[in-house]
């Protein structure tokens, strides 16, 4: 909020707002409810995301699914100026931005955008975030087969079944599905460049999902200290 021409009657209640609304809530929304301009609320809501990003540098351990999904619209739909945007500006594979999820069972979710499904963009993100020797569930694809060498590895053939004994990705399933609800039925269209934020988001919910709304509510204001999100670093324009 620093610097913010708004008042913070403005900003709290856009907060709860996005905080509890599980299916994500729009610009044009908070814009009626608050009687700002959409331009307006759409600042304050990436705000409210950076406010809320997983700064935790704890691993992941125990029992953790290990997934990837393709996120967004077809670039040949879209304007020319947009498509050659989209692929100037952030991670697409077959039209599409690839994010991928860690998932603790009965705990909590990190997810990411990531270059591409491909080893060389999943195995980092894997060593950072889950501890050795954890037990780690996979599907069958072959970025994943040398985890046997770090962790009690167990895979899932999705075009057999989609559980193998206490091996599933289950859980992060749903989490997309719910994401992916909430960009088609709430956002319409996310920028590729802009998934990290709103993943930011529905990560916060998930995990606090146990919390009670003003619990989840007030977690999030405490997000704000410390952080700032200016209009120029939002649309990736401060270094040109």
């Amino acid at each position: 909020m620093e610097k913010s021409p708004l008042p913070i009657t403005k900003w709290l209640p856009a907060l709860w707002m996005v905080i509890n609304d599980k299916n994500g809530i729009s610009s044009y929304e908070v814009a009626r409810a608050l009687g700002v301009s959409q331009q307006t609320s759409w600042f304050m809501l990436h705000r409210i995301r950076e406010a809320v990003q997983n700064g935790s540098l704890r691993k992941l351990s125990g029992e953790v699914e290990i997934d990837e999904t393709y996120v967004g619209g077809k670039a040949k739909f879209m304007h020319k100026d947009k498509r050659e945007a989209l692929v100037k500006n952030r991670r697409v594979v077959n039209d599409k931005t690839v994010v991928m999820g860690m998932v603790e069972r009965k705990g909590e979710i990190r997810a990411k955008v990531v270059d591409s499904a491909r080893r060389r963009s999943l195995l980092p993100e894997i060593w950072t975030n889950i501890e050795k020797g954890s037990k780690v569930y996979t599907d069958m694809l072959n970025s994943y087969n040398v985890l046997s060498a770090h962790y009690d590895h167990k895979t899932v053939d999705h075009n057999v079944t989609y559980v193998n004994g206490d091996a599933h990705t289950n859980t992060l399933e749903n989490f997309w599905m719910l994401f992916k609800r909430s960009v088609k039925g709430t956002y319409v269209h996310i920028s590729p460049y802009h998934t990290d934020r709103y993943l930011d988001e529905q990560v916060f919910r998930y995990n606090n999902r146990k919390d009670s709304d003003s619990g989840r509510f007030l977690k999030a204001a405490e997000g704000m200290f410390g952080k700032r999100l200016t209009y120029k670093e939002l649309i990736g324009v401060v270094n040109q």
